[in-house]
């Protein structure tokens, strides 16, 4: 029997997210379990949009008065918040998107429509996010590439034999691996699936939306090509998200967008381009959402990832215990050691999507449906999953309500 974790991460930020004291109907207070979709966001993220429209709102880059000076210091400000956050080398390699999509859209046109010819192969995984099959699909086809998949096993767990034997054609260009899969939960080993691409001449991308919210990253110690998350799931706004690139590929790489601010000087005959980031930075950028997660990076920081890490550790260790001691359940993918804070399951007889609003009803936000992994569900025959996550403001009381609240959906369709 697994005790309930206490934690000192909750006591420190539970009161730091407004948005968890309210009800959701009167009586019923909100547990918030889809932090996998988006974060809540704190007070300090929320007053630091605010004060950016009050006190500093201006373009960027641009002016030379005093609020452009100001607002441009305080979006470069969190451009290097982010570059020490995960360990990059120089600020010039962060990008600033709107999410992790178009980050690895910005890859995949930029980079490859410049780089892949007929015969090359991408290699994925079974376990992606759409954002990381589809932009390859378009891109593959139009330049007569070919996408091809490392195989996840019925424990969640990457093939890693297999993905050697995809390697072994020689014609691999670009290997793409979700750190942490959005329905699994699994952690996979991304610096050996890098290391093992760069032995066979390939760059390295990695999603790592549900990785950079939740653990200590360093994208140096890692050496991935390109690294992509989103702000929305660290506790900051949504519209902006991050492209880490390692300098001397993304210089070598043509702009993805054209238009102002990403020039270094326009003729009615030519363009010369901006140096890095600019260049991938076409038009006004996100300014207040760039600011908004410097303060999430803040906070975060405050907090200490290794912290969050461990409480999420310990919550999901706890999560899946109780869980599986519920009639006709099923947990999919690994063992708690092996996955971050994710827990998908079904319930047999029951739809994931009767399961959720059943969940809802008890005042319990959870996902139901596929989570833009439709290839991962088919390949375990299944329509739909039911899904939980948790977060650093997650508690254990949380589980066990879950757990209650999973019992009386149980029953009902049991009648």
């Amino acid at each position: 029997m697994v005790a309930a974790p206490t934690s000192s991460v909750v006591e420190l930020t539970r009161g730091d997210f407004p948005i968890l004291a309210q009800e959701v109907r009167p009586g019923v207070p909100l547990i918030y379990l889809d932090s996998a979709a988006t974060s809540q966001k704190p007070g300090v993220v929320l007053e630091a949009l605010d004060r950016y429209y009050r006190e500093s709102n201006a373009n960027v880059h641009r002016g030379i008065h005093a609020f452009s000076e100001r607002a441009t210091a305080a979006y470069e400000g969190a451009r290097a918040k982010v570059r020490d956050f995960i360990h990059a080398a120089s600020a010039q390699e962060i990008i600033f998107t709107r999410n992790t999509t178009e980050s690895i859209n910005l890859v995949a046109y930029a980079w490859g429509l410049s780089a892949l010819r007929p015969g090359d192969e991408i290699v994925l995984t079974e376990m992606e996010h759409h954002s990381n099959i589809v932009p390859w699909q378009i891109v593959a086809e139009r330049q007569g590439a070919r996408v091809r998949y490392i195989p996840v096993t019925e424990d969640g767990l990457l093939n890693l034999d297999a993905y050697n034997q995809l390697l072994e054609s020689g014609r691999v260009r670009l290997v793409g691996v979700v750190h942490v899969s959005n329905v699994l939960g699994t952690i996979n080993p991304v610096a050996e699936i890098i290391r093992r691409a760069h032995a066979a001449g390939a760059l390295a991308l990695v999603d790592a939306a549900q990785s950079v919210p939740h653990m200590v990253v360093d994208v140096q110690a890692l050496d991935a090509d390109f690294f992509a998350f989103s702000g929305h799931k660290m506790v900051g706004p949504t519209g902006i998200g991050v492209l880490y690139g390692k300098r001397d590929v993304l210089d070598a790489m043509p702009p993805f967008l054209g238009g102002g601010s990403m020039i270094s000087s326009v003729t009615l005959e030519r363009t010369t381009y901006a140096d890095l980031p600019q260049k991938f930075e076409a038009g006004t950028p996100a300014i207040a959402q760039a600011i908004g997660l410097g303060a999430a990076v803040d906070y975060l920081a405050g907090v200490g990832m290794e912290a969050i890490h461990q409480h999420e550790s310990a919550l999901v260790g706890y999560a899946m215990q109780q869980l599986s001691q519920i009639a006709g359940l099923k947990i999919f993918g690994p063992s708690a050691d092996l996955r971050a804070g994710v827990v998908s399951f079904t319930m047999k007889g029951i739809h994931p999507h009767d399961v959720a609003q059943g969940l809802d009803s008890a005042g319990i936000a959870v996902r139901a449906g596929h989570h833009c992994a439709m290839p991962l569900h088919e390949k375990f025959g299944l329509p739909a999953t039911v899904r939980a996550s948790f977060y650093l403001y997650n508690t254990s009381g949380e589980v066990d309500h879950l757990v209650e609240a999973l019992e009386r959906v149980r029953a009902l369709f049991a009648r």
